[in-house]
């Protein structure tokens, strides 16, 4: 059993990073559990109509999966001390997280278009269940976007190394979270 007691500080400071980074993302499931749960709990109203999703939330399944490939392929670049690998990879995990935004702005305007509102007259449950899920990701994906900035910035400072690269960890780990949510949210659209 380990003594934490000797643990260095460098070493309790990163598992309580990671911790917190965990506590955060169980907080955010629980707020996607609560809205798809009260998806699954509206579905037997009489006014649910049916709707087809949009193809560009498929197409930005795809890409938020190839921006994922990268920023792990950065992660592995800084573990072997390519830090400019790691720069490019992270700007391109930036620039695919961003068309992936963009993608899912053409999605809404594809369900407008279509008469799926997501308030007022002409408006329908399950059109604002889908507006609302998507765009509470959309937050935390600009959230993750803005860590990726950071990170880029950081690793453009060469402040990462092989053996310290805690923050760049951090960051991946949210923007692997958020593009895991959104492969479980469209398939929980598509069984649902």
């Amino acid at each position: 059993m380990t003594d934490y007691t000797e643990v260095p500080h460098e070493v309790k400071l990163a598992r309580s990073k990671k911790q917190m980074m965990y506590f955060a993302i169980a907080s955010m499931v629980m707020m996607f559990a609560g809205l798809t749960s009260g998806y699954l709990v509206s579905r037997p109203r009489k006014d649910w109509v049916e709707i087809e999703l949009p193809q560009e939330f498929y197409y930005s399944t795809g890409i938020i999966i190839l921006s994922s490939i990268a920023l792990w392929l950065a992660k592995r670049s800084i573990k072997a001390g390519n830090n400019k690998g790691a720069v490019i990879l992270t700007v391109t995990t930036f620039v695919l997280g961003s068309v992936f935004v963009y993608m899912q702005f053409a999605g809404f305007e594809t369900l407008y278009n279509l008469k799926h509102y997501f308030t007022g007259r002409g408006s329908s449950v399950s059109a604002s269940f889908i507006y609302i899920i998507v765009f509470a990701h959309l937050v935390h994906i600009v959230a993750g976007l803005i860590s990726l900035m950071v990170i880029t910035f950081n690793a453009i400072k060469g402040k990462y190394s092989s053996q310290n690269y805690l923050g760049f960890e951090l960051g991946a780990i949210f923007w692997h979270f958020v593009d895991i949510l959104w492969v479980l949210l469209l398939v929980f659209f598509l069984l649902a």
